[in-house]
Formats: C-alpha cells, sequence, structure tokens
C-alpha cells in the first residue's frame, strides 16, 4: 500500500498525511493488524455487511457516519480531542506547569508502561469475543457486537499511534508485541488477567461490557488528567466510544432480566420452572454479576500502591474528575483503608493519600456501578417483582491486592477457605450453570425475530426499528 493510500484510508487530525515517519511505521504495521484482524476478529463474519459506526472527526455535533461495511474494510481512524490552549497540569509534582507536548526522559518507561497496558486490553477484548457472533441473539445485537469489535479495533490504533509517534524503536516494538499476544493463550497471554478469561456466552458478553468497559471508562478519565497532552487528548476521544460499550452491556443485561421477570410473572421463582421456559434465571444472573463485576474491580490493582503514587506524583495518571479536588498535590491527606486485623476482624488503616489513588478510582467505579445496578433493580420493580440484584463487596473473591490473601462471604465478611468452597455454588456460576447458559446460545438472524431468554430492545440503531436488517449475508 503507498504512503497516500494509507493516510486517505485512515481518518484522522493527527496530520498523518505530513508525517512521512510516521505513515512508514503505519504501513508496515497496517498490514499485521489486518492479518490479525482476519485470523482473531469475528470468526464467520468478515465478509458480510455490517451498518457500523466510523468516526470521521471529533466535532460532537457529527463526529460519526453510519453505513454498511466489511469489517476488513473499517477505516479505523486516528483521533485526538480538541487541544486546550495552554493547559497546564493539574496535579501532582508538576502541578501548574505546561503540560508536556513530547514524553519527558524520565517519564518514558512510565507513560510506555501504561500506555502498553491499556492498548493490550483493545485487541484482548476482541479475541475473547471473536466466536459470539455464532450464537447471537437477533441481528441487532450481533451488529453491537461487531461494533464493539471495530471500536477495540480503533482504540489499538490510538495507542499505536501515541507509540509509534513518541518512543520510537521501543514503541514499534511495543506495537508488534500488541499483535503477538493472545487472550487466554497460557504462553503468551494478555497482560492482565480480566482480559484472559473466555467469554462464550452472551450473559458473559453483556457482564463484561458493563463491567470491564466501564473499569476501561475509569482508566481512561484518569489517564485523560495527564499530564502528556497527546495521551489526555487521545482519551478523552476514546471516552465517546466507550459510553456505547456500556450501553451495549447494560442494556443487554436488563433485556435479559426484563425477560426473566415476565416469565416469572408467569411460572414463579423457581429456577428450574424459569429454565423450563428457556429464560435464565435470577440467583444465575446474579451469579455471573458477582463473578465479573469482582473480576473488573481487580484491574485497578493493589489497595495500596507505590506505582500508583509515583503515577501521581509524575503527572502522568490523575484521579477522576482531579479538577473537583481541593488538594491536587495529595501529600498530606489519608485514606481510611478496611483491612483484616490480627483477630480475625476488620480494622481501619490509615494509607498516605498518594498510595491510595487505586482505591480512590475503585471508589469512583463502584459507585457508578451501583447506579446500574440500581437500574436493572427497577426493572424488577416495573414488572412488579419484589427480587433484587446488588453488588457483592469488593474484598469477594479478589485475586489482586491486599484482599486475595483471605477469603470473604459476598458482604465482605472475612471467612475460611472451606466455607467459602462451600457456598461456591451459590455465589458463583457453576459448571452447570455455565452448561445451561450455554446451551441456550442458539443464533437467531431472522429480522425481528430474537432469542427466548431476551426481550428485544425499546428501539433500534439511528433511528431504524428493532425489525431492520443490521448484518447482511455476503453478496454470492
Amino acid at each position: 500500500m503507498s504512503t497516500v493510500d494509507l493516510s486517505a484510508k485512515i481518518p484522522n487530525n493527527v496530520a498523518l498525511s505530513s508525517d512521512k515517519r510516521l505513515q512508514r511505521a503505519l504501513e508496515e504495521w497496517q498490514p499485521k493488524f489486518v492479518d490479525w484482524w482476519k485470523s482473531m476478529g469475528p470468526e464467520g463474519f468478515q465478509a458480510h455487511e455490517v451498518f457500523l459506526r466510523t468516526a470521521v472527526s471529533v466535532d460532537r455535533e457529527g463526529w460519526a457516519n453510519f453505513g454498511f461495511v466489511k469489517m476488513p474494510d473499517y477505516r479505523w481512524g486516528i483521533f485526538l480531542a480538541d487541544a486546550e490552549p495552554d493547559r497546564k497540569i493539574g496535579f501532582g509534582d508538576h502541578l501548574g506547569k505546561p503540560a508536556w507536548q513530547q514524553v519527558p526522559g524520565e517519564y518514558r518507561n512510565m507513560l510506555r508502561r501504561i500506555i502498553v497496558t491499556q492498548a493490550d486490553t483493545e485487541p484482548a477484548s476482541v479475541e475473547q469475543q471473536r466466536l459470539l457472533g455464532d450464537t447471537a441473539p437477533s441481528l441487532y445485537d450481533l451488529r453491537n457486537l461487531f461494533q464493539v469489535n471495530v471500536e477495540e479495533g480503533r482504540h489499538l490504533w490510538a495507542m499505536v499511534y501515541l507509540l509509534q509517534t513518541y518512543f520510537g524503536r521501543d514503541g514499534r516494538e511495543e506495537a508488534e508485541d500488541l499483535l503477538r499476544r493472545r487472550s487466554g493463550n497460557p504462553d503468551n497471554p494478555r497482560i492482565l488477567g480480566t482480559f484472559n478469561e473466555p467469554i462464550k456466552d452472551w450473559l458473559s458478553f453483556f457482564m463484561f461490557t458493563t463491567f470491564t468497559d466501564r473499569d476501561g471508562k475509569f482508566q481512561l478519565l484518569a489517564l485523560s488528567e495527564s499530564g502528556f497532552d497527546p495521551l489526555s487528548r487521545t482519551c478523552r476521544f476514546m471516552l465517546t466510544e466507550e459510553a456505547h460499550h456500556m450501553f451495549v452491556g447494560e442494556t443487554g443485561v436488563g433485556r435479559i432480566i426484563q425477560r426473566t421477570a415476565d416469565v416469572m410473572n408467569q411460572v414463579g421463582t423457581d429456577p428450574a420452572k424459569v429454565r423450563a421456559e428457556h429464560a435464565i434465571d435470577l440467583p444465575t444472573i446474579q451469579r455471573y454479576l458477582n463473578h465479573w463485576y469482582t473480576s473488573s474491580l481487580d484491574l485497578f490493582g493493589g489497595e495500596r500502591s507505590s506505582n500508583a503514587a509515583d503515577f501521581f506524583a509524575a503527572g502522568v495518571k490523575g484521579r477522576y474528575q482531579e479538577e473537583r479536588q481541593t488538594d491536587h498535590v495529595a501529600l498530606d491527606g489519608t485514606y481510611d483503608l478496611p483491612v483484616l486485623g490480627p483477630d480475625g476482624r476488620m480494622v481501619t488503616e490509615k494509607v498516605p493519600l498518594r498510595n491510595a489513588m487505586n482505591e480512590l478510582l475503585r471508589d469512583n467505579y463502584a459507585s457508578d456501578c451501583e447506579f446500574v445496578a440500581q437500574r436493572w433493580n427497577r426493572v424488577l420493580e416495573k414488572a412488579n417483582r419484589p427480587e433484587r440484584l446488588r453488588l457483592p463487596s469488593r474484598r469477594f473473591r479478589r485475586a489482586v491486592g491486599i484482599y486475595a490473601d483471605g477469603s470473604y462471604d459476598v458482604d465482605g465478611n472475612p471467612i475460611n477457605a472451606e466455607t467459602f468452597e462451600a457456598h461456591r455454588k451459590e455465589w458463583l456460576p457453576s459448571p452447570e450453570d455455565l452448561a445451561y447458559v450455554r446451551g441456550l446460545m442458539h443464533p437467531v438472524l431472522e429480522v425481528g425475530k430474537i432469542a427466548s431468554y431476551i426481550s428485544p430492545p425499546a428501539k433500534g440503531i439511528d433511528d431504524h426499528p428493532f425489525a431492520w436488517e443490521y448484518v447482511k449475508p455476503p453478496i454470492a
């Protein structure tokens, strides 16, 4: 592919056509990305015409176009939010200094690590979801899956742009490695644990996009505060697309809950009777929620973190809505952290505020997830159901941080490992649950039809009805 063709193929606002060095680097990387997409992207649908949204600018009034496109031909663009004139670093040891337009030498490794970790989640989720198209509950949902997938691909392009532009040979090597790692591969896995978990059914997909993409939202919000201005501007625009991913997840779970509530109103609450109607019983939905919420909590890192303190001090990664904070240096404050005391009871430890930056962000995340649970419970309320879903304690089933060394029940009470195992099937999806849910996963790809375990959406995409051909088969 020629340089002119490449710059014309990639929508961008980074003056790609005038940066010959970057063009050459992307010319070398782009075919490898397409090969990765064809081999690890949505299986079985590469030749289908899909009604997709494509980012074409950063204009709030019209930043994207809708139209039918084959996914390998999707125009993965590179966009940064509009620059803020004379922007200053808003926190840490460099508070008030001009934001960096180039990578500061002393923070080069730190920034590269942050960007690579964020970038690695984007192709990972595509790999996790690559087989879901075979069991889509409707054409509407199939289209939404593919929209999430191509936008994760665009987010990878956004991060690779930063690596290729600002990190030289190291950045080029990191960009190559992003296409070499594989979700769930024991020899070359993705960097973060949640992104190596299999997603084999649509309830898992909807929970993942509700909770794990919501982690992505808060990580992007923290990075959008960064004193490295290109990273800040990149993340601010990525948030525009991330909102849709969470919408897909939250409304998907809500529609499953709606169907379950309707069935319970007909046959009662006995899970066996609900399952006999080919719906997903509410206790199973709760167990899936417990799994994916707690898995996503781990993505924020340890509750006490010297790395988080260093990121904040350097001005590289801030807090959620840093501008609303009163102390932007955070040298004197403390955070009250519940920890397990020597007598087996929970006690409070005061952690220096900078070392608690991960936990502060997790606080914001958990509060946001509480609102999601409330919205799901309103579905039950409107269906005149008394049952309610709830988030488990942040100490439950943790694999990262200070709570990973012990066992806790769903309310966060310390228990022994034997008690946890005795309640595992009550709290987390069992092999039988997984087998049942996966047994429901049959493709429903007729216009206007939908699977038995989920209700149709209230409205379709871009003013089209639910009963519309969002994905068209290849032309013979």
